[in-house]
């Protein structure tokens, strides 16, 4: 197969590589770039741990081609916290309201939620509890994760609970 070589930026740092043309994002970011938060999960776009943002939109990272990230910002859950460790507000909400158990699902719950809480409009609490719709939780931690999102939508996070 071809490679096909690529530059995007990935948590705010250049990146350049040289990928099959089957490779997926999640397999790049893991393999290629080392970036372990990238949870593979079902491999098939149903499960969510996987969930990315690129250029503002939370993607599924196993069901997108590397290839197609060429020229892309792409933004993992290793890079959403401040350099000085002080926690993006989704991180923050989840922390607070213990909204993980295993961990395993936790960085594309966040990523999602992350995604719906970038841009200037606020989300409601219903559409941040629907985009969690596609999140599967192996530990049956959805009550917390659905604090977590309330909290957001309320504009708590961070706040004395």
């Amino acid at each position: 197969m071809s490679d096909h070589h690529i530059e995007l930026t990935i948590n705010g740092r250049r990146h350049v590589a040289d990928v099959e043309g089957r490779m997926t994002l999640a397999d790049m970011l893991r393999d290629d770039a080392g970036y372990t938060g990238v949870h593979l999960g079902c491999e098939h776009g149903v499960c969510g741990a996987c969930t990315v943002i690129v250029d503002g939109r939370a993607v599924r990272s196993c069901l997108m081609l590397a290839a197609q990230a060429d020229g892309a910002e792409v933004t993992t859950v290793e890079g959403l916290a401040e350099p000085d460790g002080t926690l993006h507000p989704v991180q923050q909400a989840m922390r607070e309201e213990h909204a993980l158990q295993c961990g395993f699902c936790t960085p594309g719950v966040v990523m999602t939620l992350a995604a719906l809480t970038g841009g200037n409009e606020k989300p409601t609490e219903e559409a941040l509890l629907g985009a969690l719709s596609g999140h599967i939780c192996r530990c049956t931690g959805y009550q917390g994760i659905r604090r977590a999102a309330k909290r957001l939508a309320a504009g708590t996070a961070g706040a004395a609970a």
